[in-house]
């Protein structure tokens, strides 16, 4: 029987299970060969008896004729009990078979993950027409200065009160000048700094302490004497030597009460009687091939993997032709004029008192007077 095994990509689970495989078959077959020489063997030796012994009674137990094939029971060998003419062939003679139970791999369904393409939203760039150049209005903000009239009572004119200093002609006595004598020329102290030499040798000698090693001479006896402690027996005179008893450990048996009952199984040997062995058939189980219909091809799944497309965006230079200047408007601030009030000098006569001995003055008194438009 020749078994053929499909072309399936094998794990290494599998390539042991073929490799069991192979060694059982070949275990069988061996087997197989050595059963086929036995029984040579036994009919070959069969006809070579001679036919004295055929006249022996077979009275033990009940045995006749019963062929063993030469089974070993514990140590005893039982070649052959069939002897003699007296052949009584009470079993039919059974032709061994030998089957072989191959384990068949069965296709069983097995559930496998399969990728689905899944579709996924991937932004493209789109290119849109623009015009070159096109404009681009900005909206630039910049402050505004808004004047808001707001009308204010101001009285015009109105008095301003302002004070005018004035000389005032104080009497004091007439002044008496006084003679300070002064020498001159008179001397003046004043620090001159004068260079003074001073003599410095070349080259100037710069003093540094240098460690130098000095030798001390050390007096070292040679040779040099080694004091060394060395044990010597001293003899201790003594009187008379009385044998002292000293005390030795002996070990006492304690005793330890348990309080339960401990058996304790010895073994022992025990001869058990027994009468002539007596060989008893046990029978083996003979594997039998079993036949399993299997597909021949049987569907391999088999994962293929298939490229899926995926978009990758990427920079696009779009190219311009020949950029083209355009104007933008930019506003530029205006000076504004703003009337701004500023004061008007006015002369105003202000008369002036008379004193006695006083010279008479004619003072002019400014005022300011602010007038708002």
């Amino acid at each position: 029987m020749v078994f053929q095994y499909p072309t399936v990509q094998c794990s290494t689970t599998h390539r042991k299970r073929i490799t069991m495989k192979s060694l059982v078959l070949l275990g069988l077959a061996t087997l197989l060969v050595l059963s086929s020489a036995a029984e040579q063997k036994q009919q070959a030796a069969e006809e070579a008896k001679p036919a004295e012994q055929g006249e022996k009674r077979h009275e033990k137990r009940g045995l006749f004729d019963h062929d063993f094939g030469g089974h070993d029971f514990g140590g005893h060998a039982f070649e052959s009990y069939g002897h003699g003419h007296h052949h009584f062939d009470l079993h039919p003679h059974h032709e061994k078979t030998l089957t072989v139970v191959k384990k068949v791999p069965v296709p069983y369904p097995v559930e496998k993950h399969i990728p689905v393409p899944v579709e996924k939203h991937i932004p493209v760039p789109v290119k849109v027409g623009v015009p070159k150049p096109y404009p681009v209005y900005k909206t630039v903000h910049y402050p505004v200065k808004e004047i808001v009239k707001v009308p204010v009572h101001v009285p015009a004119p109105y008095p301003v009160e302002k004070k005018v200093p004035y000389p005032v002609h104080v009497p004091y006595d007439r002044p008496v000048p006084v003679k300070v004598y002064v020498p001159a020329p008179y001397p003046v102290e004043k620090k001159v700094p004068v260079p003074v030499k001073v003599h410095v040798p070349a080259p100037y000698p710069v003093e540094k302490k240098i460690p130098v090693p000095v030798k001390v001479p050390v007096h070292v006896e040679k040779p040099y004497p080694v004091e060394k402690i060395v044990h010597y027996p001293v003899h201790v005179p003594v009187d008379r030597p009385v044998p002292v008893h000293v005390e030795k450990p002996v070990p006492v048996p304690v005793e330890k009460p348990v309080p339960y009952e401990v058996i304790k199984k010895v073994p022992y040997p025990v001869h058990v009687p027994y009468d002539r062995p007596v060989p008893v058939h046990v029978e083996k189980p003979v594997p039998v091939p079993v036949k399993v219909p299997v597909p021949q091809p049987y569907p391999v799944y088999k994962h293929i993997p298939y490229p899926v497309e995926k978009h990758v965006p990427y920079p696009v230079k779009v190219p311009v032709e020949r950029p083209v200047p355009y104007t933008i408007e930019k506003h530029i601030p205006v000076e504004v004029e703003k009337p701004v009030p500023y004061p008007v000098k006015v002369p105003v006569h202000v008369p002036v008192h008379h004193h006695h001995d006083e010279h008479h003055h004619d003072h002019h008194v400014e005022f300011d007077l602010h007038h708002h438009h």
